[in-house]
């Protein structure tokens, strides 16, 4: 089974804070680049009752379907690739199989046929190797919205958290709450999320 613990800190960010972050941290825009997600819920938002989120991302010519649940150091992810037809079938409202998270769905009680299409999110995405981390700089467009984050991915939690807390306190940027883009997206279509 295709699955990965995430471990990532996140920050949203003013427009100016991210124009000066892209400016001082060593972040090519040559090399930016977008990707878009497209998430699903049930009728009844089973999943963010349990603290889950499934999308399925679009990164250059792949899909990929991922769902994520809580894990004691961050998010477990579990993962299948998809076709562009059977992506076609989930925005359908009939989604194909994916056997790794149809598996970890039925685990959960919930019916692989409930998962719903409710939108899409576009992300503008630079990406850098710094001090032993990711460092991800994100600008994303939903629903006419436009926000910035800053987000740091380590294989470490105490060190990527020491880092992070680092590039906060050397541009003087305050810590805000920071929910995923998932619970931006959803924010915006339905007040109850």
């Amino acid at each position: 089974m295709s699955q990965e613990i995430e471990i990532e800190f996140k920050n949203l960010l003013t427009e100016t804070e991210y124009e000066q972050l892209t400016e001082e941290l060593p972040f090519n825009t040559d090399n930016r680049f977008t990707q878009t997600n497209y998430y699903f819920e049930t009728e009844e938002f089973d999943l963010k009752e349990r603290g889950c989120a499934l999308r399925i991302r679009k990164k250059k010519d792949s899909w990929t379907a991922t769902l994520k649940e809580p894990h004691v150091d961050g998010l477990l992810e579990t993962h299948d690739t998809l076709t562009e037809e059977e992506v076609r079938a989930w925005m359908n409202d009939a989604p194909s199989p994916a056997p790794n998270i149809e598996l970890r769905l039925q685990n959960m009680g919930l019916s692989f046929s409930d998962v719903q299409f409710k939108g899409a999110l576009i992300t503008e995405r630079m990406e850098v190797p710094y001090q032993n981390t990711l460092l991800v700089l994100d600008r994303s467009h939903y629903n006419q919205q436009t926000d910035y984050e800053l987000e740091l991915e380590a294989k470490e939690k105490e060190h990527g958290e020491h880092v992070f807390n680092e590039i906060l306190e050397q541009y003087s940027i305050p810590k805000r709450e920071t929910p995923n883009k998932i619970q931006r997206f959803f924010s915006t279509v339905s007040k109850s999320y």
